[in-house]
């Protein structure tokens, strides 16, 4: 895979970047003979953690069972000071530097239940005997249907001791994306999380013929059925298997074998199974904590909330695996914690840092803000000058000191203290691209989002925004250890985002042609991703090349610039998704804003108070989105024509104007499919919900 003269074999329209100890470094394709090479890369031997010398020579495998050549660069000294771990090594490592400490916290019968490192490991332990007293084969999948809860957390980390991978099934899954998951996966065990999520298994168990035992973690089943068990009795199970058979089958781990499954969500095909080793897991909950500035337990212990979906990378590196090489103090959120819960359990427990998705963070914004508007006329005026203060002085540093530090202390740690973010001091991002309106709003109120960039195949961060690497609206630095390079740059200096580096993934799970189609020939990601790096490394993301909108005319337009603008002139949106790919000009697809129903979390016609007040501005009586649409409003219709027409005006080029635009009936929604399990908009599924409404722009 690797070329015999890199500095030829790479294209000239390409820069290096790297993060070391001082700092990031940018070299265009003629000055790199001096850095690291993949050719320099070489599988070492050291210590009792690294103790195999089998010579494995592809960076790449799509065979569970497979290995892969680590990524470490002896010129680097992020790499070469981390010996690889297996995941049970950084766990018993932990146990021992974190015993005295917290490291579970639980909602029972009202109050918080809490979990030391030792009792933590110790029940993961347990688990791990059930599964080996279940026969769990080598290498298959272990899958895991809920939400998060301690027992989420024993059934992963025990199913990578007994030597399983742990594989998450995101719970708003059909039957038949469960199916997908745990027969590509060759689950032998699956985890769920109550009767609604059985039942899903129980409607595909004939098809799974890999599958041995189902085990629900949460209640009692309601039937008796053969191989089904509830959790006490699953834990019974591995009673008489002995310490030593466990621990030898913990010995016989490697740090280059697979540990982890990720699916992606399919969007664009089938869903990949994405394969992370345990030195994945365990370099990146080293290395990009800290590049996030997370403090170590024994010295200020870390808290924070698990609650966003663990099937997914983002929120398994943040509330397990960096939660476990820290020791910080994780508390469950209750099952229902995006349908409205989540402020609650924050306000009780205070974290420290805090990760969300930018859908998360848009609907808190949307939640001050009904309360701001609830407000009276001088508590109101109060709070914007607080805001507009607090922004004024992140965007102008060093201004107006006394009085940021005033409105600081008059009103706006009040206001944090509602979302529970009172001792909160990092506040991170990602998942997905986030609005400038929403970070414009969050500084308004003294609060930092540090954005993350990277994906599944990285696993999780490459680039991260801290305390220390913090420049508006970048993605931040690359990770110390870690390389990125822009490939194909334009005469902007923008390019496809290539990342290297130990956090890089083995392959996909029986596809070899995927895997190929995301590395290159020296095994460098391609990320799909377009952006740019500015002269001090910090990276922008300018659009996704999939999502790119190629018109009839052959203009490439990245559609999210152009729908965060329409979103940040008018506030009664709530999503906006450009059409335009092979067509003579720009639409747009509009939902309004609109209250949840807390049950389901699938969206009513009713529109919510930000909406709401926004029409009655207008002189507008409107309250439900049937009564705009059907009603063709023409004072709501009128506000967003000028809205878009606000957009148009900043348009680089006559190919970037909107020229049409219709409103939805119903808003996106994860019951709906428009969203993913993390609340990414799903393009291709919205294209063919809304094909007709599509098809009439351009009739």
């Amino acid at each position: 895979m690797t070329s015999s003269n890199p500095e030829t074999s790479r294209n000239v329209n390409e820069k290096l970047f790297n993060n070391g100890d001082e700092g990031t470094t940018a070299k265009n394709s003629t000055e790199v003979q001096a850095a690291w090479t993949p050719e320099e890369v070489q599988p070492v031997a050291k210590g009792e953690a690294w103790e195999e010398k089998v010579a494995v020579e592809s960076l790449w495998t799509t065979k569970a069972s497979g290995s892969v050549r680590l990524r470490i660069n002896e010129a680097c000294r992020e790499e070469t000071t981390t010996e690889p771990l297996t995941v049970h090594q950084m766990f018993k490592t932990s146990v021992k530097r974190y015993g005295h400490l917290n490291a579970l916290a639980y909602k029972k019968n009202n109050q918080w239940e809490k979990i030391t490192f030792p009792e933590y490991y110790h029940c993961c332990r347990r688990a791990g005997k059930s599964f080996l007293k279940l026969e769990l084969k080598r290498f298959h999948g272990v899958g895991i249907l809920g939400s998060n809860s301690p027992e989420w957390f024993f059934s992963a980390i025990g199913g990578i001791m007994a030597g399983g991978i742990l594989t998450g099934i995101y719970s708003t899954n059909c039957p038949e994306a469960c199916h997908y998951v745990a027969s590509d996966s060759k689950a032998n065990i699956i985890m769920v999380e109550n009767q609604k999520q059985l039942e899903k298994i129980l409607q595909i168990r004939s098809r799974l013929p890999d599958l041995k035992a189902i085990v629900q973690y949460s209640g009692s089943p309601q039937q008796k059925l053969p191989n089904l068990y509830s959790w006490e009795e699953f834990l019974e199970l591995g009673v008489d298997v002995s310490d030593s058979e466990l621990d030898e089958m913990m010995d016989s781990q490697r740090a280059n074998q697979c540990c982890t499954l990720i699916y992606t969500s399919g969007t664009t095909g089938r869903p990949k199974g994405v394969m992370l080793s345990h030195d994945n897991i365990t370099w990146t909950a080293i290395h990009a904590s800290r590049a996030g500035d997370v403090s170590a337990g024994d010295v200020q212990q870390e808290t924070l909330v698990s609650y966003l979906p663990l099937s997914h990378i983002a929120a398994q590196m943040f509330d397990i695996w960096t939660a476990i090489q820290w020791g910080e103090m994780v508390y469950f959120a209750q099952p229902d914690a995006l349908k409205g819960s989540l402020v609650t359990t924050l306000t009780e427990v205070n974290p420290s840092n805090h990760m969300g998705v930018p859908r998360v963070w848009e609907k808190i914004m949307e939640k001050v803000k009904e309360e701001i508007s609830r407000c009276g006329y001088v508590k109101k005026k109060l709070v914007t000058w607080a805001m507009s203060v607090s922004l004024q002085h992140h965007q102008r540093p060093g201004e107006k000191q006394f009085l940021f530090a005033l409105a600081d202390s008059l009103v706006l740690e009040k206001l944090r203290a509602q979302l529970g973010f009172s001792h909160c001091h990092k506040f991170f991002s990602g998942a997905a691209p986030i609005g400038m309106e929403t970070i414009e709003f969050f500084l308004g109120l003294n609060i930092c989002l540090y954005e993350v960039y990277g994906m599944s195949e990285s696993t999780g961060p490459h680039f991260v925004s801290g305390p220390r690497a913090y420049k508006l609206p970048s993605c931040g630095k690359v990770i110390p250890g870690c390389r990125a390079k822009l490939s194909n740059m334009d005469s902007s200096n923008v390019g496809e985002v290539c990342c290297w580096g130990r956090n890089i993934f083995m392959g996909f799970l029986n596809m070899e042609d995927k895997t190929l189609e995301a590395l290159d020939e020296e095994g460098w990601l391609r990320s799909g991703d377009l952006g740019r790096i500015d002269q001090d490394g910090f990276l922008y993301i300018t659009g996704r090349i999939k999502e790119l909108i190629i018109t009839a005319g052959g203009e490439n337009i990245p559609p999210v610039p152009i729908e965060e603008a329409v979103k940040k002139e008018l506030p009664l949106i709530s999503n906006a998704m450009l059409i335009g790919d092979k067509r003579k000009f720009l639409s747009l697809l509009l939902t309004l804003k609109v209250t949840v129903n807390t049950e389901t979390t699938e969206p009513t016609q009713e529109l919510s108070l930000e909406a709401v007040q926004f029409c009655q501005h207008l002189g507008s009586q409107s309250t439900k989105v049937s009564d705009i649409i059907e009603g063709q409003d023409q004072e709501v219709y009128l506000a967003i024509q000028q809205g878009i027409d606000r957009v148009n005006a900043q348009a680089t080029s006559n190919a970037q104007i909107i020229q049409k635009w219709t409103i939805l009936p119903w808003d996106f929604s994860i019951a709906g499919g428009e969203l993913g399990p993390t609340l990414k908009l799903h393009r291709p599924v919205v294209l063919n919900m809304y094909h007709k409404e599509i098809e009439n722009f351009y009739k």
